[in-house]
């Protein structure tokens, strides 16, 4: 089964239009961490919302699964597994 039909399923966002979600505003993303906990988590990769201070120096090449953003309440940058994303809110 294709990740596009996974998403479907789910109800979320593809990985790509996730992305695109994010670099344009924040939004909450409900997702499973690797230690079997549910994280609920306010984020965004919008530059025009992350404080300019934070903005990252580098543009490193993430893993593929990995999606990296801008924690909003924790103030400081965490990434997830997008395969581990329950639901996306906007």
């Amino acid at each position: 089964m294709s990740i596009d039909k996974i998403a479907e399923l789910k109800g979320i966002p593809t990985k790509d239009n996730l992305l695109k979600i994010l670099n344009e505003q924040q939004a909450v993303v409900t997702f499973t961490k690797l230690n079997g906990d549910q994280r609920v988590m306010t984020c965004t990769k919008s530059l025009n919302i992350i404080p300019k201070e934070n903005h990252p120096k580098s543009n490193p090449k993430a893993h593929d699964t990995n999606i990296t953003v801008w924690d909003m309440n924790a103030k400081g940058w965490r990434s997830f597994v997008y395969d581990r994303v329950q639901k996306v809110e906007q």
